[in-house]
Formats: C-alpha cells, sequence, structure tokens
C-alpha cells in the first residue's frame, strides 16, 4: 500500500511516515499543498493524507480539485480545527474521512485500515489464493497451514499482487504500489523480490502461484 501524507510541519510527517513505514507502507511526503498536488497527480496512491491548514494551498482547495481532476484516491483529512463546520467544509471538498490533532497514532492506522479497503475486492483482513493465506492485520503468511517467513517489502509485494488476484501487474504498477516515489527501483529489483517470493511461498510446498507473462508482468493465480 502506497500513502501521500500532506502535511507542513517536518516533525509530524516526520514521525507519521516513521510510524507508517513500520507497518509496511510505502509513504511520500509533501509539505505545501501545491506539492502535494503534483504529486497525488502524477503518482499512484491507495490513500492521501491531508492537513487542512497548508502553505501555498490549502487541504479544502487541494482535495476539490483533485476531485475535479477525477483522482478518487480515498483522502483522510488531518486538522487542529475540530468545530462542527469545518468537520462538514472537509467532507464536502471531497474527503472520505476526518481526524482531528491530537490523535492517537492505533486511531490514524484504524482509518487508513478502514478507508484502504473500500476499494478492495474483498473487504477482509484474510486474503486467500488456493493454500496460500495472508493476513493483513497480523502480517503473517502461511502456505498449506504451514507459516512463511517474509520480508516488510516482501510482504508488500505479496499482498499487492493477492489483492489483484489474476490481474496482470506490470513492474512499473508494482514499483508505484510498493515502494516511496523517490525510492530508485529498478525493473530487475523487481524479478530478484520476485525470485525471492517463489523460493518462500512455492518451492517448499510444490506450488506456482506466481505466473510471469512475458512482455507484460506477473499475475498470481490459484493454480
Amino acid at each position: 500500500m502506497r500513502i501521500l501524507i500532506v502535511e507542513d510541519e517536518h516533525t509530524i510527517a516526520s514521525a507519521l511516515k516513521k510510524g507508517l513505514e513500520q507497518e509496511r507502507y510505502a509513504v511520500d511526503l509533501a509539505y505545501d499543498g501545491e506539492s502535494g498536488f503534483d504529486l497525488a497527480i502524477d503518482g499512484v496512491y491507495d490513500l492521501i493524507i491531508l492537513d487542512l491548514m497548508l502553505p501555498k494551498l490549502d487541504g479544502i482547495t487541494l482535495a476539490k480539485n483533485l476531485r475535479t481532476q477525477n483522482i478518487h484516491t480515498p483522502i483522510l483529512m488531518l486538522t487542529a480545527r475540530g468545530s462542527l463546520n469545518d468537520k462538514v467544509s472537509g467532507l464536502n471538498s471531497g474527503a472520505d474521512d476526518y481526524l482531528v490533532k491530537p490523535f492517537a497514532f492505533e486511531e490514524l492506522l484504524a482509518r487508513i485500515k478502514a478507508l484502504t479497503r473500500r476499494p478492495h475486492k474483498s473487504l477482509s483482513p484474510i486474503l486467500k489464493v488456493g493454500d496460500l493465506v495472508v493476513n493483513t492485520t497480523l502480517f503473517t503468511v502461511s502456505v498449506m497451514g504451514e507459516n512463511v517467513e517474509l520480508s516488510k517489502k516482501e510482504f508488500s509485494l505479496l499482498e499487492y499482487l493477492v489483492r489483484n488476484q489474476g490481474v496482470i501487474l506490470t513492474k512499473s504498477q508494482i514499483i508505484s504500489h510498493v515502494w516511496d516515489y523517490d525510492a530508485d527501483i529498478l525493473d530487475n529489483t523487481i524479478e530478484v523480490y520476485i525470485r525471492n517470493l517463489r523460493q518462500k511461498i512455492e518451492k517448499p510446498f510444490n506450488k506456482s502461484f506466481i505466473r510471469t507473462v512475458r512482455g507484460f508482468g506477473y499475475k498470481i493465480v490459484s493454480e
């Protein structure tokens, strides 16, 4: 999952980025509304965390502009202004949820998970592809009932594949959803991670979940 945070307070933005990366999200930062708008237009995000009071372009205007551009990425608006009028204005601008500062990080996580589940076909935190089971809440993976240890990035890649079961995903799509915007990722890096996944979830179990579609990319199937 890839998240864009638009927050002008660098300390808050950095803390959110660090916390979310520990939860296996890829996170990009923007410190003003104009930069946030540019990233949101050019990038592919599963969620935008948007501060209300921003330099250059405020959060309300940014959200409205994104919706005008047919960018329907879920928006979670953060603000220290918690009056009813402020909440109504934020939601009417196109935001999907509203969280008042200060807030508990656990509540932020819960809201993120609720919002990022909405676009997917499966609302369950348990994703299954045949004998492969991915628990997106506990961050566990099992094949034929046996647990498999994955790195954070391997888990993120596998989750993205499983959430798009049967869909051919290009390397550029995988990079956009699994890695940060400024990450220097080459195509052969994807090949290395795919090979590692196959070594862990396929070879020991004589399974074949990940298919290479030559000239296009990869897809995951239920054998």
